[in-house]
């Protein structure tokens, strides 16, 4: 899953950053209000942390307007404004929750954990076909015979994506922005390496569970139930 950190205090945003890669979130920081309110509008994030003084746009304006253009991500606000009118402003503005500075960075972690908490994921898992993805250990199970086997970094990453996304096409924008990030300029190889990766995986455990690719549209994960005639 996506955060977006728009705070303008670079140590303490790279801070919350460093400690969010850590629980295996992909994180951008934005650190003046302009680019926050212009990252946060792309709506690729499933989570925003955001401060209320920045310079250009400030916190609230941008949550206006996030919410003004129907995107539906989570929003802390992470601020030293804890007065109880500032809080219930946001709170009205479609504010998440709310962490006033100083804070301790496990309670900013476990927020986070609670707000993108899901249906589908159960004991840190989500599950696709016969398919389980270990968020913690980063193995994949093949839940009918208990194979597995370990996926590191951007493999990770894409199967996550996928995995929260099945029998849906994505396109190889969507991947490229939710993964790799709206400013990158990796070349379509190394999607495809990437995906390379992960079938012989899914393969080497003897999933059903498939990623094709879909000519000028893009990728679809799907399940293919060899029990079914």
């Amino acid at each position: 899953m996506r955060i977006l950190i728009v705070e303008d205090e670079v140590s303490l945003a790279e801070l919350v950053a460093n400690r969010l890669k850590k629980e295996k979130y992909i994180v951008d920081i934005a650190n003046d209000g302009e680019e926050g309110l212009y990252n946060a509008l792309e709506d690729l994030y499933d989570l925003i942390i955001l401060d209320i003084m920045l310079p250009g746009v400030n916190g609230i304006e941008i949550l206006k307007e996030i919410r003004k253009n129907n995107i539906k991500a989570k929003v802390i606000m992470l601020t030293a404004k804890s007065e109880l009118d500032d809080k219930l402003l946001g709170f009205s503005e479609g504010a998440n929750d709310y962490i006033p500075k100083p804070f301790h960075i496990d309670e900013v972690v476990a927020r986070v954990n609670a707000q993108l908490r899901i249906e589908k994921v159960k004991d840190n898992t989500i599950e696709f076909g016969d398919l389980i993805l270990d968020l913690k250990s980063s193995d994949i199970i093949n839940k009918n015979n208990d194979e597995r086997i370990n996926i590191i970094n951007k493999e990770f990453q894409l199967l996550e994506y996928f995995m929260n996304n099945p029998n849906q096409v994505l396109s190889k924008e969507m991947i490229y922005d939710k993964v790799w990030g709206i400013d990158n300029d990796s070349i379509s190889n190394n999607l495809e390496a990437y995906l390379s990766f992960i079938r012989k995986k899914l393969k080497l455990i003897n999933s059903n569970v498939q990623i094709k690719a879909l000519r000028n549209l893009g990728y679809k994960m799907e399940y293919k139930d060899e029990g079914i005639k």
